[in-house]
């Protein structure tokens, strides 16, 4: 039941916002506050003006009617917040208490935090809530409440984003010891979401946004039908129940299948879909299966503008999908396929990319005006119009121009690139067996429990500034590289002093992961101001891959010779994988992701060589992101793993069996990909494993994963820091899992967000908890041992 259907849902809309602020301000003022250089009043006033900041914008871009800007914005993430509304999580009745929500998010020195791990298959991460089977949902509206009157006040009517109570507790883990999967609590959860609807019913809201992403996904535990099924049961249920608001159900993220009946069944007022370029091209039948579908009395939101991608869309093409659905009859808004959360907020920022480039990108301002200009155009047909979409020509024009230049540009395509990745053929298998090449690697001498670090060092205002001054051409590169060279030796000799057997040298030369990269691979682009959110005040710059991908030149080879120059121990060369530099980017749509997978690894083996030559004989290659680009759908995903293996066994091929090929996976459920991983090939796998209390390595049977492992037992993602105790007690968890002999210590992802305050003395306590756990296991420290890598 409701009582505000005259209020029609807006022509054009967003599902969701960017939340950082054009320039980092969320970022800031939160660092701020955890740093306590300001209280929790400057922080709110801050985030206030920023949110009003944001709905003015929207408004000025075309989304001028109410109740089409999104209330999206989260302090820290979203299902975090949903979770607290709802009384999964915390303990404050209103819901609202800050110190609470960021002890649950960024944990305390009494409390871990609440797991994180990949949304979907995007590089932003969630906050994983767990649901112990006395925990009694409770309804709390207050900081919805609060979000709506705010914008009121502002003059803006916004519509609350809530996401779904089947998503949110498909995300969700049992707590432990809990004996109920919390999707068997779905009748409790729709109850609670009724009151809160009804609350905002109350207040006079008229539309409101549920998301149900998990629906375009083939989960393990329940098949798309059944899933379906008690999604389309829940929402028809939560439909029917009192007196509500006008409710906007969303499928972002891909294609629904047996997910569009069921939720049309339930009578939505509004239901938005994914129907963009992408989702059409992975499945070829959904658009058809839009047309056919009966929406009833159900306004269809199509989402023809790409969420995720940052090209500017073909509006000529998508107005033509457009028409194809406002065909049958239906009722038809125009929206993002997702989220702009994976976007940044405007090309116009941007005084330094190539001119040509710049172009052909559309970012959230950009996507904004595509959308309205798709809307109007639209209805501008539904008004008998001769030219439709004569009435935003400038947005058609700009349109045209950047597909056909992009189309037309040289900077495109490079035959050299291609010539060469076509006579690879398919021989990447390394040289020796893993047998063998344990037999060769005895050499490196390493003792039983070998240690190391994943790779990055806090990187120090001092690295910043200088990074900056070299760009600004402030200072010269002899400068910048004894600059450089400064922190490496103080990173070396910590790494010495400490106690660590294999030593990085920090990584101060590098800005970013996969940015790093891109500046030194042909066929990217990077921006200035381009960023988006990871999780919580984290955000990267994705670089733009444009063209075919090759290597001018060395990358990291001097850093690395330089720290090998300054220790006897074995140093670690440093890559970031094929399959993650690809994830963590902003990817061409020109060609199959499989064809720039294979440039890159091709590019990343002549490093890997000339790595080799300079004599460093381990080298880890990251792909933190392989699970995290597994297809949502099970028919999908084959074919990715088979071409992003090889991807990364291109990029190894080459070594000799006395050089150690490390990897390094991050914040990804591993189950679904463990021979995947197996099947890279790599000596020895480093993996997340703190924040889940070892439960990743269930499902690694020893007798099938023959490799050596080293699950993290330092959670860098939080700013505690673990005790000798807790942190042997997880690596005797992970002995349960691994057998000692290949069992290796480490963090559990790379140091640079941390501070030195904070990461000198967990690793002071890491070696600690290692010299107990050598000692209590009875092992003798030998000087080599086959037996050890």
């Amino acid at each position: 039941m409701t009582t505000s259907p005259n209020c029609s849902f807006p022509p054009a809309t967003v599902t969701g916002l960017p939340r950082i602020g054009p320039h980092r301000e969320l970022k800031r003022a939160l660092e701020a506050l955890w740093a306590g250089t300001i209280d929790e009043a400057a922080y709110t006033d801050a985030a206030h003006s920023l949110r009003v900041g944001a709905y003015d914008r929207q408004r000025e871009l075309g989304l001028a009617a109410d109740y089409a800007i999104p209330g999206d914005f989260s302090a820290y993430d979203q299902i975090l917040d949903v979770a607290i509304t709802t009384g999964i999580v915390g303990e404050d009745p209103d819901g609202t208490d800050l110190d609470e929500y960021f002890a649950l998010a960024r944990g305390t020195a009494e409390h871990p935090p609440l797991e994180m791990t990949k949304w979907f298959d995007t590089n932003y991460h969630y906050l994983v809530p767990e649901i112990a089977d006395e925990r009694t949902f409770t309804a709390r509206p207050q900081r919805l409440l609060d979000l709506v009157a705010e914008a009121r006040e502002a003059g803006h009517r916004i519509r609350p984003v809530l996401v779904g109570p089947v998503t949110l507790l498909a995300l969700s883990k049992p707590a432990p010891g809990a004996q109920h999967e919390p999707l068997e609590r779905l009748d409790e959860l729709v109850a609670v979401y009724a009151e809160i609807l009804a609350a905002l019913h109350a207040a006079g809201v008229e539309w409101v946004q549920l998301d149900e992403p998990i629906l375009v996904t083939d989960l393990d535990a329940i098949g798309d039908a059944e899933l379906a099924a008690r999604a389309g049961d829940a929402h028809a249920r939560l439909l029917s129940a009192g007196e509500r608001p006008q409710v906007l159900i969303t499928a972002p993220y891909g294609a629904l299948r047996a997910g569009l009946a069921a939720l049309l069944a339930a009578g939505p007022e509004a239901l938005g879909v994914d129907v963009s370029p992408a989702t059409r091209a992975v499945d070829p039948g959904w658009l058809a299966r839009l047309q056919t579908a009966d929406f009833g009395t159900t306004r269809l939101v199509a989402g023809v503008v790409d969420g995720r991608s940052i090209w500017a869309a073909d509006l000529a093409a998508e107005y033509e999908v457009l028409t194809r659905l406002q065909d049958g009859g239906r009722d038809v808004s125009v929206s993002t396929s997702t989220s702009l959360l994976h976007v940044p907020y405007t090309v116009a920022a941007e005084t330094r990319l190539p001119v040509d480039v710049a172009g052909w990108l559309s970012f959230a301002a950009e996507k904004l005006t595509e959308v309205e200009a798709l809307a109007a155009a639209l209805e501008a047909r539904s008004s008998g119009a001769a030219d439709p979409t004569g009435v935003r020509k400038p947005a058609f024009s700009r349109s045209a121009r950047a597909v056909r230049t992009r189309a037309e540009s040289a900077r495109v395509l490079n035959p050299e690139v291609r010539a060469r990745t076509a006579a690879i053929g398919k021989r990447r298998v390394r040289t020796g067996s893993l047998d063998e090449r344990r037999l060769a690697q005895e050499a490196l001498g390493l003792p039983v429990l070998p240690t190391t670090t994943i790779g990055s060092f806090p990187q120090t205002p001092e690295v910043r500034r200088a990074r900056a001054a070299l760009r600004d051409e402030r200072i010269t590169e002899a400068q910048y590289r004894a600059t450089m060279e400064a922190e490496i030796t103080e990173v070396v000799r910590l790494q010495e002093e400490l106690g660590f057997d294999v030593i990085v040298h920090g990584e101060p030369e590098r800005n970013d992961m996969v940015q790093y990269f891109a500046e030194h691979l042909a066929g990217f682009a990077v921006t200035d101001h381009g960023w988006v959110q990871s999780y919580g005040s984290r955000c990267t710059r994705p670089p733009i891959l444009f063209g075919d991908v090759h290597r001018p030149a060395p990358i990291t080879v001097p850093w690395s010779r330089f720290a090998a120059s300054l220790t006897d121990k074995p140093v670690k060369g440093m890559l970031t994988g094929p399959v993650t530099i690809l994830s963590w980017s902003f990817v061409r749509d020109d060609v199959p992701l499989s064809t720039a997978a294979e440039q890159i690894g091709l590019a990343l083996s002549d490093e890997v060589a000339e790595l080799e030559a300079a004599g460093i004989r381990i080298i880890q290659i990251d792909e933190p992101a392989l699970r995290e680009l597994l297809p949502l759908r099970a028919d999908d995903r084959e074919a990715y793993l088979e071409w992003a293996v090889d991807a990364f066994r291109l990029a190894s091929i080459g070594v000799e069996p006395g050089t150690q090929i490390h990897t390094h996976l991050c914040y990804s459920e591993f189950e679904q990909v463990i021979d995947a991983i197996d099947a890279l090939d790599a000596d020895v796998t480093s993996i997340e494993a703190a924040r889940s209390r070892m439960e990743l390595l269930a499902s690694l049977d020893p007798a099938e994963f023959d490799r050596s492992v080293g699950p993290g037992v330092y959670d860098i993602h939080s700013p505690r820091v673990p005790s000798v105790d807790e942190l042997i007690g997880l690596l005797e968890a992970a002995l349960t899992h691994v057998p000692r002999h290949r069992l290796w210590v480490n963090p559990d992802c790379g140091l640079k967000t941390r501070r030195y305050e904070e990461v000198r003395p967990a690793l002071e306590n890491l070696i600690a908890a290692r010299d107990a756990v050598r000692v209590r296991t009875a092992e003798e420290v030998p000087a080599a041992s086959a037996a050890a890598f």
